[in-house]
């Protein structure tokens, strides 16, 4: 392979974008199932939480979602590496959280609307990407698992589309 070859991705822009998984983060933190029901509801909430991690060089690093620019979509995993996702509805709102060891934190929490994450039903995991800045290539992914429901007909109401289709052809 000769160097010319090499850097031919890089050059044509064919780059990844970088996401590394690093959010921890709350889909509907109301309801343990993380249901979703795409028929039902018009939107999602999702909770950001201040996180610490090992970043590339080794360092520690922290997270705080609500010292941060609100730059995030969501949705299933394909619709957000394509650089879609719904988008959140405002800028959201800094809710205080009790820890798992009775100390509070705060954390951010915002709601996406439903018909723009994407999802076909087969779908176990919802993922959140922050991008770091207006470019959208880098940034911080998190992901939850949901029970996703609404996005296959039920068999009554494929039965009553082939009735209707039969009938049609029969006048």
């Amino acid at each position: 392979m000769t160097a010319a070859a090499v850097s031919i991705p890089a050059v044509s822009g064919l780059a990844a974008a970088h996401f590394p998984n690093k959010l921890d983060i709350d889909v509907q933190p109301d309801n343990a199932d993380n249901y979703i029901d795409v028929d039902e509801h018009d939107t999602v909430e999702v909770v950001v939480q201040p996180v610490e991690f090992l970043n590339g060089d080794g360092d520690q690093e922290t997270f705080d979602p609500t010292a941060e620019p609100v730059r995030y979509r969501f949705g299933s995993r394909s619709m957000v590496e394509d650089g879609d996702g719904a988008r959140p509805e405002d800028d959201g709102e800094v809710r205080e959280f009790n820890g798992h060891d009775g100390e509070s934190y705060e954390a951010l929490v915002m709601e996406f609307p439903v018909d723009k994450m994407g999802f076909d039903g087969g779908e176990e995991t919802a993922w959140l990407y922050w991008e770091r800045d207006e470019s959208g290539e880098h940034g911080y992914a998190g992901m939850d698992s949901v029970s996703i429901h609404g996005t296959t007909a039920s068999n009554q109401d494929i039965i009553e589309v082939l009735q209707q289709l039969l009938s049609r052809s029969n006048e």
